[in-house]
C-alpha cells in the first residue's frame, strides 16, 4: 500500500456550483473509470443520492474491481453486521433488514444493484446514529472517535479560510435561509461524516486486506476536502482513488476521474425553505 491517488482535503451535498476547472481526468466509458481506480487499497464511488444512472455505474464497477468490502454511507456498522449473502440475494429482504423505509434515504430501487454487485462481499457501515452524532455535535466531534480523532486528524479546527468556504457552501446549499450561528454545525458534522466513513474504510481495509469499496455522496468522495484527508492521515500508507459521478458536467471538487450523467429532474429544494416561512 503506497501512496495517495490525487490530491486530498467534503460536504455530502449534492453539486450546486459548476464544475471546477481542475476535477480529474474525464472518462467516457466505464472501462476507462475502472481502470483509473484499480489497483487502489480503498475505491471511493461518489453519486448524487436519487441518480439511478450512478447506482447501475457502482454496481457495474463492483462487478469489474471484485472488492473484498464494502462501506456504506448509508447504514450503521450495526446495520451492515445484520447483512447475509443469503439476505443481499433478495432485494426485498434486504430492504426489510436495513428498515430502509424509513431511513430517509432514496427509494432503495436504487441502491438494490449495488446490494446486490456487492452479496458475496463484507458490509461496513458508516453511519453515526441520531442520538451519538447529537451528542457529539454538542460535546465537539472529535469526542465521537475518543483518542483515535487525533490519528484521523479531527482534533485540528480547519484552517480559517477554509472554514469561511465551507460556512459560506452550507448557507448556499440550504438556499441562504439557515441563521449563520448554525452553519459551524453543518461544517462539523459534515467532518463528522467524513470522519466515520475513513475510520469505517480502515476498519474494512485491515480486516479484508482490500480492496474496499465506498459508497457515498460526491461530497464525502471528493479528494480535496472529503473521507480521504482523515484516511490518508490514520493510513498514510494506504492508495485511495476516487470517483466523482457528475450531472450535466458538473460538480464540485477533486477526483482522480469523473464520469457524466444526464441529471435527474426535481423540484426546486428552496421552495421547502419557502414554504416553511
Amino acid at each position: 500500500m503506497t501512496g495517495l491517488g490525487t490530491a486530498i482535503r467534503a460536504d455530502d451535498t449534492a453539486s450546486v456550483v459548476q464544475a471546477e476547472p481542475q476535477f480529474g481526468t474525464r472518462a467516457e466509458t466505464l472501462a476507462e473509470v475502472a481502470e483509473a481506480l484499480s489497483g487502489a487499497d480503498v475505491i471511493i464511488l461518489g453519486e448524487v443520492h436519487d441518480n439511478p444512472h450512478h447506482h447501475q455505474v457502482q454496481a457495474e464497477l463492483i462487478a469489474a474491481l471484485q472488492p473484498h468490502a464494502l462501506v456504506w454511507e448509508m447504514i450503521t456498522q450495526a446495520q451492515a453486521e445484520g447483512l447475509t449473502p443469503q439476505i443481499l440475494q433478495d432485494p426485498d429482504a434486504t430492504a426489510r433488514a436495513l428498515d430502509w423505509q424509513a431511513s430517509g434515504w432514496p427509494d432503495f430501487s436504487l441502491y438494490a444493484p449495488v446490494f446486490k454487485a456487492a452479496e458475496q462481499a463484507a458490509h461496513f457501515g458508516a453511519l453515526v446514529p441520531r442520538a451519538e452524532s447529537q451528542a457529539a455535535l454538542k460535546a465537539g466531534v472529535a469526542s465521537h472517535f475518543g483518542a483515535d480523532a487525533k490519528r484521523f486528524g479531527l482534533d485540528q479546527a480547519l484552517p480559517k479560510a477554509e472554514q469561511t468556504v465551507r460556512e459560506a457552501e452550507q448557507m448556499a446549499n440550504h438556499c441562504n435561509a439557515m441563521p449563520e450561528d448554525i452553519l459551524p454545525m453543518l461544517v462539523d458534522f459534515q467532518r463528522l461524516r467524513d470522519t466515520s466513513l475513513a475510520a469505517a474504510a480502515e476498519a474494512a481495509l485491515r480486516q479484508t486486506g482490500g480492496p474496499v469499496v465506498v459508497i457515498t455522496g460526491n461530497g464525502h468522495a471528493r479528494l480535496d476536502r472529503g473521507l480521504a484527508i482523515y484516511l490518508a492521515r490514520a493510513m498514510p500508507d494506504s492508495v485511495i482513488r476516487a470517483l466523482g459521478q457528475m450531472e450535466d458536467g458538473s460538480i464540485q471538487g477533486q477526483f482522480d476521474v469523473v464520469l457524466s450523467a444526464p441529471a435527474v429532474p426535481r423540484p426546486d429544494p428552496c421552495l421547502a425553505f419557502s414554504k416553511s416561512e
